[in-house]
């Protein structure tokens, strides 16, 4: 995929943007991610790294630009999620449904992953103010109750707060509830399910 004599180059430049990625350092990513892809412009990891990096310093427009590549390249839909939030922050909130809906129709995206496309989904729907459709799209990703994991918490958090702004506040208890009954200190739950009332 690299360049002819840049491989070891870009291995390098790739292995240390994903180092700098897991210590939290997106900034330093970018650059290196950005030279990993001088070096190697048609690989799919090193276009899926450098479009987290970016997505996560705020650089909408490029990490999506990137991130649309990492898909293109790959066939993959695991960075669905990313994509749409992109399109959510540039103002495109339609853009972001129609890519959250992609990834959770294809089951060999994560379950992480299609959590997130839900969440994202349903946020840009809520605010257009289409709860109802926002709540379905939410819905339509099964959560866990016995075996709870953390994006349920999140699923069931955003629940909460779609259904409190839609004025459905005893609805949003339940859904607080559940959050606080798996984890008390999860987010703001607490606080919103008092001020709720609950």
């Amino acid at each position: 995929m690299a360049r002819p004599g840049q491989a070891e180059r870009a291995a390098k430049a790739f292995e240390e943007a994903i180092s700098l990625l897991d210590r939290g350092r997106p900034g330093p990513a970018v650059t290196y991610a950005e030279e990993a892809k001088a070096l190697a412009p048609r690989s799919g990891a090193v276009r899926e790294v450098l479009g987290i990096s970016l997505y996560q310093v705020e650089r909408y427009r490029e990490a999506l630009r990137e991130l649309q590549a990492y898909r293109r390249i790959t066939g993959r839909a695991d960075q669905n999620h990313l994509i749409a939030d992109s399109h959510r922050a540039l103002g495109s909130p339609e853009k972001a449904v129609e890519v959250a809906r992609e990834a959770l129709r294809i089951r060999a995206v994560p379950e992480e992953a299609r959590a997130e496309a839900a969440i994202v989904g349903a946020s840009a729907l809520a605010e257009v103010s289409r709860f109802d459709e926002a709540l379905a799209l939410l819905r339509s990703f099964p959560t866990k109750e016995q075996a709870v994991r953390s994006f349920d918490l999140r699923v069931w958090y955003v629940a909460g707060d779609i259904l409190e702004k839609a004025g459905r506040k005893r609805e949003a208890v339940a859904e607080f509830r559940k959050v606080v009954r798996h984890d008390p200190g999860a987010f703001d739950a607490a606080e919103r399910l008092a001020k709720l009332g609950g």
